[in-house]
């Protein structure tokens, strides 16, 4: 459990917060390149952190990421023209290039020239894998850029979604770091299910109740569920926790390949978030039949494109079939990540932890807390919070049987880095 007060500090992102000020020290996926497909396209509404922003993609590719509203007299730059190389209120004309700077005034006369007196909030940007990212903290504190593994490889072996979840960061991921909850409430009940999930032949659901193993590392944690197998094997599922806010775990595509994925929770603000889910094939490239994404749930026909809201939603139930759940799935919602944020969106806004009952199969939520709060503290007392390195470039994720003695780190996790090991728990 966590006091009513650390539940507060570790759930509240707005400006000026000290999760928020902990937060704008890393990179944040502000929206989806696709929103925003080409220069010159109409600029998209960016809720981040609390902030309402804009973003566009002026003539020359460059992306600019501004406060919404116009500083002359607070016009919603939304409704503006993307055009020459900057964004123009189409109120009295005033236009800002990428950085935030004026550049014209059409309803002033030229011997009242004071452009260059206005200067609005403009945040640092990049593009990699397909996303658009900002950083919001202090300049002089900018990290090195986000290249996890999936940014990196070709865009026909990766692929990217968003959908909007109705709660607090924290409740999304804390579900994707609980191992323990897989098996059961995405497991299938019958063999021949076409439905997303876990078959009962698999040996996630097989084996027995996981012991966890976390190494705090200096990106966040690693950490392995380990499941009895019969008697003289393991299951190990192995997933990574990059600070603030990312997830990656081992998968399979629709189409059965192999792939690296995880999910980004990113805080629109206290009480919504942004799920960005990331596959990728290191392999070669994804069909797609795999971009529909029909187990997962966060595809075309789940997600609507232009609002990136769930089709399952609060208002229908997330789509609950009873007859389903009571005869091939544990939970009667169709998409394991439409279960997901149909529980974590059950516990309310922002879940009060003071309330909980936590126990040994909750030792990586326990320890993503601690090191949440430690983030926070580094930036408060001056220094430099854990994940802005660069040892998470080349993580991943991975899944076997091994037999009991088997030295499972060194035979699953050949690109971790050993240096990063801060400590085993």
């Amino acid at each position: 459990m966590l006091s009513r007060e650390d539940n507060e500090l570790v759930t509240r992102v707005g400006p000026g917060t000290p999760m928020g000020n902990a937060m704008r020290r890393y990179w944040i996926p502000a929206l989806l390149s696709k929103e925003i497909p080409e220069p010159d396209s109409p600029p998209a509404r960016v809720r981040l952190l609390g902030e309402d922003l804009v973003a566009f993609r002026d003539s020359n590719g460059s992306i600019g990421l501004l406060d919404e509203l116009c500083p002359h007299r607070r016009a919603s730059l939304y409704f503006g023209r993307n055009e020459e190389c900057g964004l123009r209120c189409v109120y009295h004309g005033w236009k800002f290039d990428v950085s935030g700077a004026c550049v014209d005034m059409m309803n002033e006369p030229e011997e009242n020239d004071f452009k260059h007196k206005v200067r609005m909030t403009a945040y640092p940007t990049c593009e990699l894998g397909g996303i658009i990212w900002a950083y919001m903290g202090p300049v002089e504190h900018m990290p090195p850029l986000p290249k996890f593994a999936w940014t990196q490889v070709p865009a026909n072996q990766r692929h990217v979604t968003k959908v909007i979840q109705e709660c607090n960061w924290l409740q999304g991921l804390e579900g994707g770091i609980d191992t323990s909850h897989a098996p059961i409430m995405h497991r299938l009940l019958s063999e021949t299910s076409t439905r997303g999930g876990f078959k009962p032949s698999s040996p996630f659901v097989r084996g027995k109740a996981p012991k966890l193993v976390v190494d705090i590392t200096n990106y966040g944690f690693q950490y392995a569920g380990i499941r009895p197998l019969g008697e003289a094997e393991m299951h190990i599922r192995t997933y990574q926790f990059i600070l603030p806010f990312h997830q990656i775990r081992p998968s399979k595509s629709e189409t059965g390949l192999q792939l690296d994925a995880g999910h980004i929770w990113v805080p629109i603000d206290d009480e919504t978030s942004a799920v960005y889910n990331w596959g990728y094939c290191p392999d070669g490239p994804l069909t797609e039949e795999d971009r529909l994404e029909r187990g997962l749930g966060n595809g075309p026909m789940h997600v609507d494109p232009v609002t990136f809201r769930s089709k399952a939603n609060r208002a229908n139930n997330y789509l609950l079939d009873r007859l389903v759940q009571k005869e091939e799935s544990y939970t009667g919602i169709d998409g394991i990540n439409v279960q997901d944020r149909a529980i974590q969106e059950s516990m309310g806004k922002i879940v009060d932890r003071s309330k909980e009952h936590l126990g040994p199969a909750d030792k990586a939520i326990i320890q993503a807390r601690k090191l949440l709060r430690e983030a926070v503290k580094a930036v408060e007392n001056g220094s430099t919070p854990a994940g802005l390195g660069t040892t998470y470039y080349a993580l991943r994720a991975h899944e076997a049987v091994l037999p009991r003695d088997a030295d499972w780190r060194t035979e699953m996790t050949p690109e971790m880095q050993k240096d990063a090991i801060v400590q085993t728990v």
